[in-house]
């Protein structure tokens, strides 16, 4: 379905224009408290939009680049907020959006294949799903007491698994990639040969 205005995209692009919010809250006054629920509100809209995009028969093409998009982009928002205050550590700030960059470099590979992207990967979700969970405690572990030492323990267990996640899954599309650029003809190589 080649759908613009449908609910799920509604959801994806609200979670999208979330981004600067919650950059905002992180950076400026430090509302930790808003920008978590903000957090909280963007992983639930994650969930609902695909489940709601099945459920209703509304996938289209522009929520299948809008989702990742959106996530993509959170996950950088997050890193960069919280590296900037200090929370995470810079080398974290510089592992996951490099992954992003390498993966975005494989794009004009695969349109000589007549390709646009790669579908997503069990292990791609499981990663954001994993950083969507550490991000948020890590930032609660930012405060004083056991809670928040519970939180930050927690969100750099969950921080661990979702860049090794986010590294295998990357690996993986590199691997679907080199196989696809193996095993397929050149877009337009077809018909200029016969």
């Amino acid at each position: 379905m080649n759908r613009v205005w449908t609910l799920p995209n509604l959801l994806s692009a609200l979670r999208l224009a979330g981004v600067p919010v919650f950059l905002w809250l992180v950076l400026g006054p430090e509302a930790d408290v808003w920008a978590l629920g903000l957090l909280v509100l963007s992983g639930v809209t994650d969930f609902l939009d695909g489940w709601l995009a099945r459920r209703l028969g509304q996938t289209s093409i522009v929520g299948e680049v809008l989702d990742p998009v959106a996530d993509r982009l959170y996950i950088l928002a997050v890193v960069v907020g919280l590296g900037l205050r200090e929370i995470i550590p810079w080398w974290l700030v510089v592992l996951l959006p490099l992954r992003d960059l390498l993966m975005w470099g494989l794009v004009p590979l695969l349109r000589t294949r007549g390709y646009s992207a790669l579908p997503v990967h069990f292990l791609g979700k499981a990663a954001t799903f994993n950083l969507l969970y550490a991000f948020p405690l890590l930032l609660l572990g930012d405060g004083t007491g056991a809670a928040a030492t519970l939180a930050k323990v927690f969100g750099w267990a969950f921080a661990i698994w979702g860049v090794g996640l986010y590294w295998w899954a990357g690996l993986l599309y590199a691997w679907q990639v080199r196989k696809l650029l193996a095993t397929t003809e050149p877009r337009g190589r077809g018909a200029r040969d016969g």
